[in-house]
């Protein structure tokens, strides 16, 4: 039988509730390593569901302009994966949030898979996206991962075509991440109607938690995908409050102000 994760037990309240989840993303380290758990509790005050933990890199590839500097930020502040790591675990020692570490293949590379795997979990990570790490080359990964209790989450885009779903499918664990449209991360105006289709596409292949990111910044986003989604994801939205006010102490309260803005999103009619 799957272990039930934190990812897991979620969803599965989320639904009991009928209520849906708003995911956040941070990058780690930005403005710095010793802010971030303070960071995360101001996301979690705000009503955001599950917390993933971008790990910088110096060649993020999928992330538009705001992710780009925060993660140059957080290497400039000394933030590494293994860090990262005991950040998570301080993070874990008064939060029962879910954490999913959000990272590329490079530095999962350079640490070991089984390493990783074995300290994130001991950290009370709940589980790993790899954002360019091929569905068809996961394997190996999925299998080790797996071992150690973690859920695997993979992203699906509105160009993959079904037999590429279905595998995203098959490999994902806790929930599956789909990309509303293509290019890399970062705030826009309105959201492509492909979301909408990709959802419908992925409804078909899966009975896991779909999870809609990349582009949404507002409430009025959030409504739009209600019906549709499982979660949200809000990424670059938060990144750039921290790259306006991280050397304010209001940084936590904006954080807090903009996460329920966004939460409100689910009750807009």
């Amino acid at each position: 039988m799957t272990p039930r994760t934190r990812i897991s037990r979620l969803f599965d309240g989320l639904r009991q509730a009928g209520r849906r989840g708003l995911i956040g993303y941070l990058t780690a380290g930005d403005p710095t390593l010793e802010r971030t758990p303070s960071l995360v509790a101001a996301l979690e005050r705000g009503g955001v569901d599950l917390i993933e933990l971008g790990v910088p890199f110096s060649d993020p590839v999928a992330d538009g302009p705001v992710i780009q500097r925060a993660s140059e930020r957080a290497l400039a502040s000394g933030a590494t994966l293994r860090r990262i790591l005991e950040v998570a675990a301080e993070i874990r020692r008064r939060s029962e949030t879910p954490l999913l570490l959000f990272t590329y293949l490079n530095p999962v590379l350079r640490y070991g898979l089984e390493a990783l795997a074995r300290d994130a979990a001991a950290a009370g990570v709940d589980g790993l996206l790899l954002t360019d790490l091929s569905v068809e080359e996961a394997g190996q990964y999925v299998e080790v991962t797996r071992a150690h209790g973690l859920d695997t989450v993979f992203l699906a885009a509105p160009t993959s075509r079904p037999e590429r779903l279905q595998r995203i499918a098959s490999y994902s664990r806790g929930f599956v991440y789909l990309v509303s449209r293509t290019g890399v991360t970062g705030e826009r105006a309105s959201l492509a109607r492909s979301a909408a289709e990709l959802v419908r596409a992925m409804r078909r292949m899966t009975e896991l938690p779909l999870a809609v990111g990349f582009g949404i910044s507002r409430a009025e986003h959030v409504a739009e995908l209600a019906p549709l989604a499982d979660a949200v994801v809000v990424g670059s939205a938060f990144v750039r409050l921290i790259g306006e006010h991280g050397a304010s102490a209001s940084l936590e309260g904006e954080l807090e102000a903009l996460a329920r803005e966004l939460k409100r999103g689910f009750d807009l009619k």
